[in-house]
């Protein structure tokens, strides 16, 4: 390994497109780091293909923050190949993620630094809240808040599965061994460019890195001291945010993964046909009753199979393209 990445004990990597305004905030809390005085660590801000100003509001940052910072350029669109790019400049042993909408708390570095120790994890996650500074739409109840980033699982630190339970992007950890393990982040996943249209909404990175981590035996552990807080976009407030993002995971669902083998037709499992009509059915009783809440949930799951119902067509027509001589 070259000497020049044995320097560092941290990396703490931030992904960022088009949302300069974002940086002040997030670097700040970095930069107000308490307890971490020991610690030889890093920023590496990775500016994913931005058309902003993010260049100029980095390079202002660097000059004036009490940071040690450097700015790397990825030209590949998406959160996947920023992500890895900022593990290939990081330096550090271990490699901490957050996103420019993230807000660290003061002991944030050394609870990341002291889980790692403790646990001898080859991941780590901590919690991430909403930022109370945005005030959400009433709609918006506790079962919906996990899909703006909400995540907390209580206040004793446990091992995590990596399957049913992973860290969010937005507050984790990785060693860089495990890096070396896994193979880094697959490029098919994730959020491309800002997240507002249709075919950039995408998510099922952390899950798919995950499962692949575990799948080699890796430990990945919760750490509750381990505190963020998430900035949520306006864009994100709104129910076409919540339908648009389960569709698109029921679609990288049938066209990634791939769905269960039985009966199909033009590539889309049978099975699927009945739990849709269903679906349907559900949110049409929830509609003519008038509840807000629930129609919007059982038109998430509907989206969900639809999206898987699209899914598997893409991919029944690009494996079908790819048999033709």
């Amino acid at each position: 390994m070259d000497r020049k990445r044995e320097l560092m004990d941290l990396s703490v990597v931030i992904c960022t497109y088009n949302r300069s305004y974002n940086l002040p905030r997030c670097l700040q809390g970095l930069a107000g780091q308490r307890d971490a005085d020991d610690l030889h660590w890093e920023v590496v801000l990775v500016d994913n293909n931005s058309t902003d100003d993010t260049a100029r509001v980095a390079s202002r940052l660097a000059d004036t923050l009490p940071l040690r910072m450097r700015y790397a350029f990825e030209g590949e669109q998406g959160l996947s190949a920023a992500r890895n790019r900022g593990v290939r400049e990081a330096r550090g042993r271990y490699l901490l993620f957050i996103d420019d909408d993230i807000r660290v708390t003061p002991r944030w570095l050394r609870s990341a630094w002291d889980a790692f120790q403790a646990s001898e994890a080859d991941a780590v996650g901590g919690r991430i809240h909403l930022d109370p500074g945005v005030p959400l739409p009433e709609w918006i109840d506790g079962e919906l808040r996990g899909f703006l980033g909400y995540q907390d699982y209580g206040e004793s630190g446990f091992f995590l599965d990596g399957v049913k339970r992973y860290p969010f992007g937005g507050n984790m950890g990785v060693t860089r061994e495990a890096f070396r393990r896994v193979g880094g982040f697959d490029t098919s996943y994730g959020r491309k460019g800002e997240g507002r249209k249709a075919g950039e909404l995408f998510k099922g990175m952390e899950t798919h890195f995950f499962r692949r981590l575990s799948g080699l035996g890796g430990k990945i552990f919760y750490e509750p001291a381990l505190v963020v807080y998430h900035k949520v976009e306006p864009h994100q407030l709104r129910r076409s945010y919540f339908r648009r993002i389960h569709f698109n995971a029921g679609y990288q669902k049938g066209f990634l993964d791939g769905l269960p083998a039985g009966r199909k037709m033009a590539g889309v499992p049978l099975y699927l046909l009945p739990q849709t009509l269903r679906a349907l059915g559900l949110w049409a009783e929830a509609a003519l009753r008038c509840e807000p809440p629930q129609t919007l949930r059982r038109e998430m799951i509907l989206g969900h199979f639809l999206g898987q119902i699209a899914g598997s067509t893409a991919r029944h027509r690009r494996d079908k393209r790819g048999r033709v001589v």
